[in-house]
């Protein structure tokens, strides 16, 4: 099957990423034609002039809307797209140079009309973003979910790196409304329309993700609220797993709570659960990241945690 592929990156006020992100899109090694379509999504600081640059690199086109968020930017853009396979990627990802080559070999061997690939932290990251990837990314944080575990049932690709076919968007009608999770959301309407999807482990970004820990806890806040609604909109796929950052971070409080008064069986628990986690990340990053991991892995937990328990409870 022959893959002419469409790159669609929705931008908001960040031109110097797409800078980045453009010129790793130059090194590619895959050896057929591909096109690239940056949506502008109403930023004040414009990215066109960044675009300019590399147009006589790479098949680029560059289109301007008013702010609709994230969802309807990519929608725009695969409504305008001229390719029969449409990869979605984040502007806050640099790409291998291997990236469109590993996705039409595997698409070649096992073709699903939908795919997500995992992220990873570049050499030239900060501290902080490496480990705010890890936290992302470790099992044990996350289980492994977002493409660490090769033993994943029915992958749920995410919106930094999601691979989609033209037949796919039409039956779908891509991204919904919805602020956060709308990713998720996508895999499931491409479920109900027997359509499959899987993760291509060799179709890695380097994703930097929020760059302070109140940004990071605002992301992962959004990522809890969207799940009870995800949960209320498709009962099937709802897990008991999802209510576990929310239950890590009462359990927390409640063990600080009791050793004040002299039960440290449970602060015990934490204590180990953190050290394990610090010394995992140290044998993966260093000493500096694994510092930090526990920052993060701590900041995402609350994040999740109490988004998911104010969407569970308090929304109307």
């Amino acid at each position: 099957m022959h893959f002419f592929f469409s790159i669609i990156v929705p931008v908001y006020n960040r031109p110097k990423e797409i800078d980045e992100l453009l010129e790793s899109l130059t090194q590619q090694t895959y050896s057929e034609a591909f096109e690239v379509l940056i949506i502008e999504d109403g930023s004040s600081e414009k990215s066109d002039q960044i675009v300019e640059k590399y147009k006589s690199k790479i098949n680029l086109k560059y289109f301007f809307k008013e702010n609709s968020g994230a969802g309807a930017s990519r929608n725009f853009g695969m409504q305008k797209a001229s390719g029969n396979y449409f990869i979605i990627l984040d502007s806050d990802v640099i790409v291998p140079k291997q990236y469109l080559s590993e996705v039409a070999k595997k698409l070649q061997t096992n073709y699903t009309d939908a795919f997500g690939g995992p992220d990873a932290a570049h050499k030239n990251f900060t501290v902080l973003q490496k480990a705010i990837n890890y936290s992302m990314t470790a099992v044990l944080t996350t289980g492994g979910i977002r493409g660490k575990k090769k033993a994943v049932g029915k992958f749920q690709p995410r919106s930094f790196n999601f691979g989609l076919s033209k037949k796919a968007f039409e039956k779908t009608q891509g991204f919904s409304k919805m602020k956060n999770g709308e990713d998720i959301d996508l895999t499931f309407k491409l479920w109900k329309n027997n359509l499959e999807t899987q993760l291509i482990a060799t179709a890695f970004v380097y994703h930097k993700r929020r760059s302070t820990i109140p940004q990071f806890f605002k992301q992962t806040f959004g990522f809890g609220t969207a799940r009870p609604i995800l949960n209320q909109k498709y009962p099937s796929t709802a897990k008991i797993t999802y209510w576990f950052p929310s239950i890590f971070i009462i359990g927390f409080t409640l063990s600080i709570l009791l050793a004040f008064f002299g039960y440290l069986t449970l602060f015990s628990c934490y204590y180990l659960y953190f050290l394990a986690l610090f010394f995992d990340s140290l044998f993966k990053n260093g000493l500096s990241v694994a510092v930090l991991s526990i920052i993060t892995s701590l900041t995402q937990f609350l994040g999740y945690g109490f988004g998911f328990l104010q969407s569970q409870f308090m929304r109307k």
